[in-house]
């Protein structure tokens, strides 16, 4: 594939909602739709490769560091925390966030919690995570790895794989079956695009449906 052809499904993917690649992932019998993680703060889509960081609790012999990596967050990134689903400490605050804005950073999701949401909003940096809490992570956990597989809840993400979010929640999608799953969700899109236009036109709902093979779009495949 030239860097011209992937460019090209990447920005038209872009356009999907979270409910769009959602239903390709089941068509192609892949996990990818992480439950309980929502948007906390920041305006429009998520969309990105990820950089993974895992968080541990903190090594109280040695103690490490809780946010520092983000000088190696590269312009359009997702960064995607694996903080274990803790809720009793954040591991994502203000400075993070506006930094993470004026470097471009394209948002941040967090199997865990935030705070300082209100100078995320002000920034409009993307943020999703399972709540919002604010008491420190400094000297409860620490960065234990960075550019490692995570997990956020029940789906696992890897470096690269790329990360959808929306008002409805978080998609991750494996970079290796990327360009397959945003294909079959345009050609989805497309379709309940020409069932829509056919029932505004005066056909029926059903007939809509039919004629399109709405029933068998999210069918999973084999």
């Amino acid at each position: 594939m030239t860097q011209q052809t992937q460019a090209g499904w990447i920005e038209a993917a872009k356009a999907l909602t979270t409910a769009e690649v959602s239903d390709a992932l089941d068509f192609f019998r892949l996990p990818g739709s992480a439950h309980g993680i929502g948007r906390i703060a920041g305006e429009g889509k998520l969309f990105g490769q990820a950089y993974t960081v895992r968080y541990a609790p903190v090594d109280t012999a040695a103690p490490g560091t809780v946010g520092d990596y983000l000088d190696e967050v590269p312009a359009g990134a997702i960064v995607v925390i694996d903080n274990a689903g803790r809720t009793d400490c954040t591991v994502w605050g203000g400075i993070l966030s506006a930094l993470s804005a004026h470097r471009g950073v394209g948002g941040t999701v967090i199997n865990g919690v935030c705070r300082d949401t209100e100078e995320a909003d002000q920034a409009n940096y993307r943020l999703y995570a399972r709540g919002r809490f604010m008491r420190t992570g400094k000297d409860r956990v620490q960065v234990e790895a960075v550019r490692v597989p995570v997990s956020l809840g029940d789906v696992r993400v890897c470096p690269g794989d790329f990360v959808v979010g929306d008002a409805d929640g978080i998609v991750v999608v494996p970079q290796a079956r990327a360009e397959e799953v945003f294909g079959k969700a345009l050609a989805t899109r497309g379709a309940e695009e020409k069932i829509l236009a056919a029932a505004l036109a005066g056909a029926t709902l059903s007939e809509a449906r039919r004629q399109h093979g709405y029933h068998t779009l999210q069918r999973a495949a084999g």
